[in-house]
């Protein structure tokens, strides 16, 4: 067998040691690493949480003594800078006499890309790159788009008809699609970093926006739940909005890193602020665009924050303006087997349509699969972004 092949085998199994972090990591890396001496493994280690111990030291500290003169296969670049939580991994890697590193993808965090490799050689470890990079950049997309845009991974999620309709021209939309799909849905949200939804969801539905279906013996924390985002110009949203209250889980308890973020503007009244600050609320004053928060500056900011993926759950005009400006990564379409019909019922996307077919949106990688009754449409949008610097926790 040769050593690219051997190579692949090994760093396989740190992508799949990497992916049991789903959901968990944020803003952190998903990351694997395996020790290998003689062709045997000796040691192996996954990130579990921010601020716990990287993939590389516990692997290290698992294979003790025997990490002398073997390989280390990691997913990501193991990481040199000391402006976080956990110690570097790279003169753990050094003081652990590690002949050959073998790293899946650089870290494209601005504090550690190429300078992590760099260090390792001039220590003088033999490194090899790229392999399986393209396996372990699609599972670390979120990360590495947060990274390069300073902006979360958006995905907008829609439950509609088999014709595209969201709800009735009334506004009524529960439930459209069956139980098999909110499940799903509810999985999504807990390895999600935040849910968005615009003020008309909030006044029309009351949703609380948080995990509650599903076992609370799932792999992921039970009771993780995201965080709950308003776009609410004018701060109108009622005291007495479930969004507002306390987030709890499936288990009943509250999710330790759940709150609620209300995006406002400067048309907002400063008392309606500060009340919404006296209930816990963080409130972002925003810039305006087209007469409502920027969804842009909105997102920007909450990439400040350390929040990495964010999931739109809105209705047609927020779809509308997320799609056509340029935010979503990806689309999940929830298809029920029914018809609506109508001209005045609401599409998946509102505001004005385009002339020509040419001003369309392209999806690409689409996948299609059963939930139940429903069906379960998934795409990509493939966008420019512009760079922009981050640091890793």
């Amino acid at each position: 067998m040769t050593d690219r092949v051997l190579d692949n085998q090994y760093m396989a199994l740190a992508l799949r040691l990497a992916a049991k972090g789903r959901g968990l990591t944020s803003p952190n890396p998903m990351v694997g690493a395996v020790v290998v001496a003689r062709n045997r493994i000796v040691g192996q280690g996954y990130h579990r949480r921010a601020g716990a111990p990287h993939a590389e030291v516990l692997a290290l500290q698992s294979a003790g003594d025997r990490a002398k003169g073997a390989t280390l296969y990691v997913t990501l670049e193991p990481c040199c800078h000391r402006r976080k939580r956990t110690s570097p991994c790279v003169p753990a890697i050094i003081a652990s006499a590690i002949r050959r590193v073998v790293v899946a993808m650089r870290d494209p965090n601005p504090q550690v890309c190429g300078r992590g490799l760099r260090q390792l050689r001039q220590a003088g470890v033999t490194v090899t790159v790229d392999c399986l990079r393209e396996e372990a950049e699609r599972l670390n997309e979120i990360y590495c788009h947060w990274m390069r845009t300073g902006r979360p991974f958006v995905v907008v999620k829609a439950a509609m008809t088999l014709d595209g309709k969201i709800a009735t021209a009334s506004g009524e939309s529960r439930w459209i699609t069956g139980d098999a799909a909110r499940r799903h849905v509810h999985g999504l949200r807990r390895r999600i970093d935040a849910v968005i939804v615009g003020l008309g969801t909030v006044l029309r539905d009351d949703p609380q926006l948080t995990v509650r279906l599903g076992s609370s013996r799932s792999r992921t924390r039970p009771d993780r739940q995201p965080i709950r985002v308003i776009l609410d110009s004018t701060a109108r949203i009622p005291a007495t909005a479930k969004v507002l209250s306390p987030a709890t889980g499936a288990s009943g308890r509250s999710g330790g890193r759940s709150s609620t973020v209300v995006a406002t503007t400067m048309k907002a009244p400063q008392r309606r602020i500060e009340r919404l600050r006296a209930q816990g609320v963080t409130v972002l004053v925003l810039p305006l665009q087209d007469g409502r928060v920027s969804l842009r500056a909105c997102l920007s900011r909450l990439g400040q924050m350390g929040i990495t993926s964010a999931m739109i759950e809105g209705g047609s005009e927020l779809n509308a303006a997320a799609l056509r400006g340029g935010l979503v990564n990806r689309i999940l379409f929830y298809i029920a087997p029914r018809l609506l019909g109508g001209q005045d019922a609401k599409g998946v996307m509102g505001g004005p349509s385009p002339r020509r077919l040419a001003e369309t949106l392209p999806i690409a990688d689409i996948h299609v699969r059963r939930l139940g009754s429903d069906l379960l449409l998934e795409g990509t949008l493939r966008t420019r972004q512009p760079a922009r610097r981050i640091k890793r926790a």
